[in-house]
């Protein structure tokens, strides 16, 4: 068998070993029905689906005509995965407001099709609309603020000044 579409056979691979990986790993909980879902339900219909989806796409490829691989970019990975695991170390620390900040500013320096002046506007965006929903929306209790700051910043968020 020749593989005709590169692109689907790695495609539909990486689909395929994401999907039985987390349906496997969903394994450990416990299941649940259809009308009382257990924590491993949802993990396990959906890696179910997704490595049906990479099956489909890595036959797909011997079958189908279909691009080949572009060149890997090593660079753009590693700044997007550096920006988040930034967030995470600085989340405990330094509060919600500051650890979104670089999950922004450090993957940005990654990308080539964006004009620098927009990257400052996106993480005040995501600092508000991560505000709204996490702490205001679903009342998560979040650090906002490193130290003592963090009180004012939680009234401030309250509406409360």
């Amino acid at each position: 068998m020749r593989i005709k579409a590169p692109r689907d056979f790695w495609a539909g691979l990486m689909f395929l070993a994401f999907g039985i990986g987390f349906a496997w790993a969903a394994q450990s909980y416990q299941m649940g029905t259809a009308v009382r879902m257990g924590p491993a339900y949802f993990p396990t219909v959906l890696g179910g689906l997704l490595a049906v989806l990479g099956l489909v796409v890595f036959l797909q490829s011997f079958v189908v005509n279909g691009d080949g691989v572009s060149r890997f970019y090593v660079k753009p990975v590693l700044l997007v995965l550096g920006g988040v695991v930034i967030f995470a170390l600085l989340l405990r620390p330094l509060g919600l407001i500051a650890a979104t900040v670089p999950l922004i500013f450090v993957p940005a320096l990654g990308g080539y099709d964006f004009l620098r002046r927009h990257v400052p506007i996106l993480a005040a965006c995501l600092v508000v609309f991560a505000l709204l929903v996490f702490v205001k929306g679903l009342g998560l209790p979040f650090t906002l603020c490193p130290g003592t700051l963090d009180e004012a910043c939680q009234r401030f968020v309250a509406g409360g000044r």
